[in-house]
């Protein structure tokens, strides 16, 4: 088991960091953003995983899981963005980060993370036909709604940013490729994060079942780990290739494309609601995702170089605040 663990990783791994140099290659040829490309691009990419992990738990009853597989992510993205901080920074990551662009979409992602609280708290209606319910619909186009504004935003926004960090060029990693294998290359490494990651899942799934632990903190933890190993790999490369825009751009675009798989797993869910399966434990994620979220959107407003040795100080606040989080949940 732990020998399948260890090869759907390495492939989890490699395909990742392929992928990162092949959407700032597809962003730099058709102008579109680096920190939109890596919303849009390498977080709906490092979010297959999900896809597979989520609609299984979902289509096999287990609604706790589907849920806190993806809220348990995003948490879990945030800390290996403030990992990747520690590893590759020499100034505070939201320093040299910050930009308009990246504020923008960690703002919608709160406000997401929010309404999916407030969903919980609610008791949801089922759609007849379609079998979800309306907050899950909603959330969907609220998604959607989210990377329109964000794709308006990265080529019309107003702000600038004055007095700007001096920092090393970013690498080039427009490879050599015509555009048609370039898609190809893109196609085939996001089809290897996602069949890897969903073993990945799949396996971590089944040490959860024989630790013999609660399904809610093993989603949080274990499983979301293990989905989130495709956002570490492509967000420490892009990092070492100082494309900071990319590295935040995914982690705050698979957040965005997690809530966005809720009306996947809702879809998939044939007992109901999925949100009315969820309780206190679901909701206190999802007020622990924004407020992780949060502490890095202060980081890149104030764009101050304070470090606690390699790392951000809002980096190693998120991570001290991730693990009191984590404790406190395991309570629930």
């Amino acid at each position: 088991m732990f020998l399948i663990l260890a090869i759907a990783g390495s492939i989890v791994w490699y395909a990742g960091t392929r992928i990162t140099c092949y959407v700032d290659a597809i962003a730099r040829r058709s102008h579109i953003g680096e920190a939109f490309a890596g919303m849009l691009l390498l977080g709906g990419v490092t979010s297959l995983p999900e896809v597979a992990t989520a609609g299984a738990a979902a289509a096999n009853g287990n609604a706790l899981l589907t849920v806190n597989d993806l809220l348990g992510s995003a948490s879990m993205n945030l800390v290996l963005l403030a990992i990747g901080d520690l590893l590759y920074g020499k100034n505070a990551l939201t320093c040299v980060a910050g930009r308009p662009q990246t504020l923008m979409q960690g703002t919608l992602g709160m406000i997401l993370l929010a309404a999916v609280g407030f969903a919980i708290t609610v008791t949801d209606i089922v759609i007849p036909v379609v079998g979800t319910g309306v907050t899950t619909v909603i959330l969907a186009a609220a998604c959607v709604q989210a990377l329109r504004i964000s794709r308006r935003f990265e080529r019309n926004t107003t702000w600038q940013v004055i007095d700007p960090p001096d920092v090393e060029a970013a690498e080039s990693a427009d490879v050599e490729l015509s555009n048609g294998r370039l898609a190809v290359l893109t196609t085939a490494a996001a089809m290897a994060i996602l069949s890897g990651g969903a073993t990945l899942a799949m396996t971590g799934d089944a040490i959860a079942d024989k630790t013999g632990l609660g399904s809610s903190i093993i989603g949080f933890t274990l499983i979301a780990f293990s989905t989130s190993l495709p956002e570490l790999s492509s967000v420490l490369k892009a990092l070492k290739m100082r494309r900071y825009q990319l590295a935040i751009g995914d982690i705050f675009g698979t957040n965005l494309f997690n809530i966005l798989i809720l009306f996947l797993g809702d879809l998939l869910y044939r007992e109901g609601a999925l949100l009315n399966q969820a309780g206190s434990f679901e909701i206190a994620a999802c007020c622990l995702a924004a407020v992780l979220t949060g502490i890095f959107l202060v980081g890149l407003l104030e764009r101050r170089n304070r470090t606690i040795g390699r790392m951000g100080t809002d980096s190693a606040m998120v991570v001290v605040i991730y693990l009191g989080g984590l404790a406190g949940l395991s309570l629930l």
